[in-house]
């Protein structure tokens, strides 16, 4: 017995044997059998539907030159304090672009344009994939 499950482990049986096709067999019926929600528990796709998206002005995207993306976001779509820390208005940020660029970008820098009252109008957000 021990022989046999060390050959399945390390698959020593010829094509077209009875202990082949009990494993293709065992390879298929899990991969066709397996509940969906298994494999996104296990995997995160990133391919979650965006919620609560309202945005009050749009959001320019434009090319930056190399292979990332300029993003002017008004600064009523972002929720952060201006004296929160890095890694905090990193979030916020990632949060407030990703209804139009998705999970598949990183925050590489920003900064901020000041509107009439001294206050940030809009942020300017170079991101990469």
């Amino acid at each position: 017995m021990q022989k046999t499950l060390k050959s399945y482990f390390f698959w020593t049986h010829q094509r077209g044997s009875f202990h082949y096709d009990v494993m293709v067999t065992l390879i298929l019926l899990f991969i066709f059998l397996t509940p969906l929600p298994i494999f996104h528990h296990i995997i995160d796709y990133g391919d979650k539907a965006a919620t609560n998206v309202s945005f009050r002005e749009p959001i320019q995207v434009v090319g930056d030159g190399d292979y990332g993306l300029l993003l002017i976001v008004p600064a009523s779509d972002v929720q952060v304090d201006l004296a929160a820390n890095v890694r905090t208005v990193r979030k916020a940020l990632h949060r407030a672009i990703q209804p139009v660029t998705g999970d598949a970008v990183s925050v590489v820098r920003w900064e901020t344009t000041p509107g009439p009252d001294g206050q940030p109008a809009q942020w300017k957000v170079w991101v990469h994939r």
